[in-house]
């Protein structure tokens, strides 16, 4: 029986690991909502209602973080006793601070979409090769201080991507 404090993969039956099948994983969370569904509860009252929209809060929260390789990784990360806490652990390695701050310059003097989408595919890049990083040192080496490292990496790369995007919509 699968409780309210189950591991959102325990949750989703899914094994404990960085890389997963995007459509397993959407195909069971169809099937938990299914099965939890407050109306499906009608009848039973509002207590069971309410417990009811309980598990769909979980199951959503849950499916949430293992959709996003970001919050997936950060995760596992924590359920292996290495949580990622960026706002205490700000150093990051010198060659990929200058590689931000080269990005970032590009983006300041991005004047148009074609400079724009030049940035945007740089980022995307090198968040691929952080991704792969993240499922060797997880799946395979099980390195939790490398990760952690990793997904602080993939965080100002998805908020330099964001801002891209941003900037994106102030050019249109």
């Amino acid at each position: 029986m699968i409780q309210l404090h189950s591991t959102d993969f325990e949750l989703f039956d899914l094994p404990p690991r960085f890389a997963q099948d995007g459509a397993a994983l959407e195909a069971r969370w169809k099937a938990l909502q299914r099965e939890v569904h407050p109306d499906r509860f009608a009848a039973q009252g509002a207590a069971a209602q309410r417990v009811a929209a309980q598990w769909s809060a979980r199951i959503n929260e849950a499916h949430r973080r293992l959709k996003d390789p970001q919050r997936r990784a950060a995760y596992l990360c924590e359920l292996h006793g290495v949580p990622v806490d960026a706002e205490r652990h700000t150093a990051m390695p010198p060659e990929f601070l200058m590689q931000q701050m080269a990005l970032r310059e590009q983006l300041d003097e991005a004047g148009g979409a074609p400079a724009l989408d030049a940035i945007a595919a740089q980022v995307a890049g090198l968040r691929h090769e952080l991704l792969q990083a993240l499922a060797q040192q997880q799946d395979v080496e099980r390195d939790w201080t490398a990760a952690a490292r990793s997904v602080r990496a993939l965080m100002f790369l998805d908020k330099l991507a964001a801002d891209v995007d941003r900037r994106r919509d102030t050019l249109a």
